[in-house]
């Protein structure tokens, strides 16, 4: 089974170019003179050429809570919350002790999620265009995921537990559905795929570093609550992401800062990618089964992908990415993406560092 990955080798040269333009202060990335290529073995086959577009013909819902502005809504207008009562249409979500605000950091991880997903070829549609105005209510949210017939829906929020600083309540959460969830679709889908993708991002965070909350009576990462319309209305496999919390001084400089939303976006992609890759696409389900849930029919094994794209490299690359972004040095970042080939993850890493630099004010050349 090929695995598209980052190797080694490719790690060791990307940290070795970037430390050098770091430690150096360089403006400009100098040339490189690419030595002798040593004659092969004649019989030594050749490697296959590693493939990329490994998500083509996936469809991802993404969803950054909440959202800047009224823009002329009432944000209080009363909604079905999927349990036969009505809620809220919407909020602007919460401040964090450092003024970051939830709406604005949901929407830049997921900017980030947004081009890794599409630089391997999946099609992304978002919950609201932009960070200043209407978004949709929570049920209008949850209507665009099913209409968009998605093989998962992420919805990216940031958790408060205070006004004032909370150094002592941290970690990540996922909210999945108090189950028996009224409507049958969602039910079928929430217990079964819903359920597994949840799963897959807890143990992407897990395994990325963050700690799973020690409050709200979470138990090893995952919340379950009957009052998120998200999940009770969603018929599409849904997870709802509480990153962190933005009362806590640390976790909310980490939700602010691009280093740390890189660090999100990763874990976030991590367990996008490997949800999608055990599961089949829902355009080849049968039609008797909601439309966008990957629960196959009786008797049927999910197909996984036979080019699976591998991010552990990744994961390796986080602290020097760090040490990159923190420099905001343009020749830095450059140095980073031009000496780390052509393999899909890398095209993934490229994408990230490309809206990163962006948000500095510049736009990368490649």
């Amino acid at each position: 089974m090929t695995r598209t990955r980052l190797r080694p080798r490719t790690v060791s040269a990307i940290a070795g170019a970037a430390a050098a333009v770091i430690v150096a202060g360089a403006v400009t990335v100098p040339a490189v003179s690419a030595a002798p290529a040593a004659p092969a073995a004649p019989s030594t086959p050749a490697p296959a050429p590693e493939q990329k577009n490994a998500l083509a013909g996936r469809t991802v819902f993404l969803d950054p809570g909440h959202q800047g502005s009224a823009a002329g809504h009432d944000l209080r207008k009363q909604v079905p919350d999927g349990r036969g009562g009505m809620k809220d249409c919407q909020t602007t979500g919460a401040t964090g002790v450092n003024k970051a605000a939830e709406h604005t950091v949901a929407w830049d991880v997921v900017q980030l999620v947004k081009a890794g997903l599409e630089s391997q070829g999946a099609k992304v549609v978002l919950s609201r265009p932009d960070d200043t105005g209407w978004g949709g209510c929570v049920d209008e949210r949850a209507a665009a995921a099913n209409a968009s017939k998605a093989d998962i829906a992420v919805s990216v929020h940031a958790d408060s537990t205070s006004t004032g600083a909370d150094p002592v309540k941290k970690g990540f959460h996922i909210i999945v559905p108090q189950l028996p969830v009224p409507d049958v679709a969602v039910q079928r889908v929430a217990s079964t795929t819903g359920k597994a993708a949840s799963n897959q991002m807890r143990d992407s965070f897990k395994a990325a570093g963050f700690p799973p909350a020690n409050y709200a009576g979470v138990v090893d990462g995952i919340q379950t609550r009957s009052d998120i319309a998200a999940v009770n209305l969603t018929r599409v496999p849904e997870v709802f992401v509480e990153m962190g919390n933005l009362s806590n001084p640390a976790e909310a400089d980490q939700l602010a800062s691009k280093p740390g939303q890189v660090k999100y976006a990763v874990a976030l992609l991590d367990g996008i990618v490997k949800f999608l890759q055990s599961t089949p696409a829902s355009t080849a389900l049968s039609p008797s089964l909601p439309q966008g849930s990957q629960n196959p029919p009786t008797g049927e094994t999910p197909q996984t992908s036979s080019n699976p794209l591998d991010l552990s490299g990744l994961q390796a690359l986080l602290p020097l990415i760090t040490q990159v972004l923190q420099s905001k040095d343009p020749s830095s970042i450059l140095a980073l993406i031009q000496g780390q080939g052509s393999d899909a993850a890398s095209d993934v890493l490229k994408s990230l560092l490309s809206v990163v630099y962006t948000a500095f004010g510049g736009k990368l050349p490649i």
